[in-house]
């Protein structure tokens, strides 16, 4: 039920046409809440037909024309129910520490190349991150409104250093691991092989 919350929210700040949404969902909430081109659209007129949105009207009548979505009252008034409604917390499901963990039992069989490209994805995305930061929250710009975006991006800045840290860390564990024969199983007391 979110990808129409996010869409209200693209719309509340600023009005804009489903191509310009895609463009600033790539740009910005697509960091993470993902949408297609498709899905999108979809919602736009789901979001129309519920009365939550409506199409501006065009400068210029024109064949062809992209249409514009502006919030109507009953859509920032569903936006602050959803806003104000509390959420139940997820717990983390990530595939990498399932595969970890099986690893442990099955073998690390490319494994540690797997943690290399997670990596190198991690930190191209934090850079990209701090990049925006710079960019878009110099000192001083303190609006409630910039602080909150402030809020959404650091905990991005916060998950990356917390991910190239944590693969940093893993890449040295298997690199031990490799390192140093696995120790023998110790015979039984008895004498015979266990």
């Amino acid at each position: 039920m979110s990808l129409p919350h996010a869409i209200l929210t693209a719309l509340l700040e600023k009005p804009s046409s489903g191509l310009e949404l895609t463009r600033r969902f790539d740009k910005s909430i697509g960091y993470f809440w993902s949408a297609t081109h498709q899905q999108i659209y979809r919602e736009l007129g789901k979001l129309e037909a519920e009365g939550y949105i409506r199409t501006l009207p065009a400068e210029q009548p024109a064949r062809g024309q992209k249409k514009s979505y502006e919030v109507l009252p009953a859509g920032r008034a569903e936006l602050a129910r959803w806003t104000a409604t509390a959420q139940d917390p997820r717990p983390l499901r990530d595939v990498l520490l399932l595969r970890l963990r099986a690893a442990a039992v099955v073998g690390t069989a490319g494994v540690e190349s797997d943690l290399r490209s997670h990596l190198e994805l991690h930190r191209r995305q934090l850079a990209e991150y701090e990049d925006i930061e710079l960019r878009d929250f110099p000192p001083g710009r303190a609006t409630p409104e910039d602080r909150l975006r402030h809020l959404v991006l650091r905990a991005g800045v916060e998950l990356e250093t917390f991910w190239t840290q944590w693969l940093t860390h893993a890449l040295e564990e298997f690199a031990e691991l490799t390192e140093k024969p696995a120790p023998e199983t110790p015979e039984p007391a008895d004498g015979t092989p266990g």
